[in-house]
């Protein structure tokens, strides 16, 4: 049978999938909603769009043309979320830099991307002097919050807000084909150099409108509505903010934008502002709780969609009893990033807070478009039954292509024609996939499987443990055996021994697997973490080794 296209009407307009569409509705449905900087500035919808207008002259005017690389080093802000639009609205391409990189990494990654020109906040233009010997690069413009440029030995073309004001407010965006690259970031994974992750209008519009009708079409729990206020505290430069802003702006919402991360800052805008939706990883999440200010705060109303990491069942419950409608949002920077989200059924938000966390920890069911099994090594799908573990395989229109200009390991990325995600877990029968742990994160002893993340949440559930991060460490009889550094909450004692129970007890009644048993206890200062909040296993096992 031979399958018949669509004719093409020449009178048509042929509808590209591109970034500047997301921009139309908020401006025509509410044109004075507010976009909010630390509640020191603020914009209308229709202020910024015009802002969005004079970046793309200013960029114009000192020669950014598409194709070209603009890179950006700010905090959360008004700027950035100018920047996610005019530059690929223009054709060029969005560079965001990991601004928590050391100076080497973000030379490899200016150099890797091919800059042509970088928009840096005032805090970052030590790092780029440090470096700038060795840039073929020689534009720069200062983002600053007080409108000053300070003494710098950088080519700079000028400060944001006068070169803007400068500009004209009006720019004629032009259309071009939706598979254009639009965005560039590096991964910050923990083996060797940061790989560069790209993404095109396309890709981006439909994560957008995927993320949309996910979150936008929950009746109650972890819903994302054209009601709500928006504050990311995931920061911009990490997967475009996991793409919420884009959302954010899509439904028109009020959106707040809290620069740089400081706990009193963020619950006081949350607070003032009338925060009802973010995301951020537990790192944060957990500096928040630990604030003196968490308590002068109502926080009931507040949703929050946690991913980067495991969400330790502990914390899921403390947010809970605070009125937060906690749960959990997976993917990875090669993903755009989400694919799942761990949204409850009526009948799941009737059980307790305890029955409930065990459901919103979990990675959740995959979001409409998204492809995602759990497979063998030989790419075998695993039965629905909660308990079969296999590797996390996916298939979506908005997954990375591959890395940046490196073949080999894109190739391996796409192994089989699916996307890898490194990630084991389990699926039930009602679909709601369980991460057991990171592919080279699973500890071996005698021979069976030990998850990393299962022990670290049951270790999670004492009330005097702050943080912790469960590794695997060589031993002459099994292997490995794993071993638990943890940090204590320096108000409590307790000793390693009385946590081993603690943690032994959970295992006797059947939730791990025996070998859990051989677990070790050693009371750290401070666990190791990546640039983006995660914590390091790579580091800790290289520090813990023996």
């Amino acid at each position: 049978m031979q399958l018949e296209k669509t004719l093409n009407n020449p009178y048509a307009h042929d509808y590209q999938l591109l970034i500047k569409n997301i921009l139309n509705a908020p401006i025509y449905f509410d044109p004075n909603q507010e976009i909010v900087y630390r509640s020191d500035k603020r914009f209308t919808y229709a202020t910024f769009k015009n802002r969005v207008h004079r970046l793309a002259n200013m960029l114009t005017a000192i020669g950014v043309k598409a194709g070209d690389t603009v890179a950006v080093m700010d905090y959360d802000s008004h700027r950035y979320l100018e920047c996610y639009f005019a530059i690929p609205m223009l054709g060029a391409i969005l560079h965001t830099i990991n601004i928590r990189l050391a100076p080497e990494q973000i030379l490899y990654t200016i150099d890797h991307a091919e800059d042509d020109i970088i928009l840096a906040h005032t805090d970052f233009l030590p790092t780029l002097e440090q470096i700038k010997g060795r840039l073929d690069i020689d534009a720069f413009i200062v983002l600053s919050d007080d409108g000053k440029v300070p003494p710098t030995s950088l080519h700079v073309k000028g400060e944001y807000e006068q070169l803007l004001a400068q500009s004209a407010d009006t720019f004629d965006f032009p259309d071009f084909d939706e598979n254009t690259r639009a965005t560039t970031f590096y991964t910050t994974g923990t083996t060797g150099l940061p790989k560069g992750v790209y993404f095109t209008h396309r890709q981006l519009v439909l994560h957008t409108l995927g993320a949309l009708s996910t979150l936008g079409s929950a009746p109650k729990q972890g819903s994302f509505h054209q009601g709500d206020v928006y504050m990311p505290i995931t920061p911009m430069f990490h997967v475009h903010a996991w793409g919420l802003p884009y959302v954010a702006t899509m439904l028109g919402v009020k959106q707040v934008y809290p620069g740089r991360y400081m706990p009193d800052m963020l619950l006081e805008l949350i607070d003032k502002e009338g925060v009802t939706f973010s995301h951020c990883v537990p790192t944060i999440m957990h500096m928040l709780f630990n604030s003196p200010k968490i308590n002068e705060v109502n926080l009931k109303g507040w949703k929050v969609m946690i991913g980067g990491a495991s969400l330790p069942k502990a914390m899921c419950k403390e947010a809970l009893s605070r009125g937060i409608d906690m749960f959990t949002g997976y993917g990875m920077s090669e993903t755009c990033p989400i694919l799942s989200v761990a949204q409850l059924t009526p009948e799941m938000l009737a059980l307790d807070d305890d029955a409930q966390s065990d459901i919103r920890i979990k990675t959740g069911r995959p979001m409409g478009l998204v492809e995602m099994q759990i497979v063998n090594e030989q790419m075998q799908p695993l039965p629905r039954d909660g308990v079969s573990t296999g590797e996390i395989v996916v298939r979506s229109p908005w997954l990375s292509q591959g890395y940046f200009k490196d073949q080999k390991n894109s190739e391996i990325l796409w192994n089989g024609g699916y996307l890898h995600t490194g990630d084991m877990a389990n699926v039930d029968e009602k679909g709601y996939i369980k991460i057991t742990d990171r592919v080279k994160d699973i500890i071996k002893v005698g021979g069976e499987w030990v998850s990393s993340l299962e022990l670290e949440d049951i270790i999670n559930q004492h009330a005097f443990v702050k943080e912790v991060a469960v590794i695997g460490i060589d031993d002459e009889k099994w292997g490995e055996r794993p071993l638990a550094l943890v940090v204590i909450d320096p108000s409590k004692v307790i000793s390693e021994k009385e946590l081993l129970l603690h943690a032994k007890e959970f295992i006797k009644k059947g939730i791990m697997a025996r070998e859990s048993m051989l677990l070790k206890i050693k009371f750290v200062e401070s666990i190791d973490k990546t640039s983006i909040g995660k914590v390091n296993k790579k580091e800790l096992r290289k520090k813990y080794a023996h």
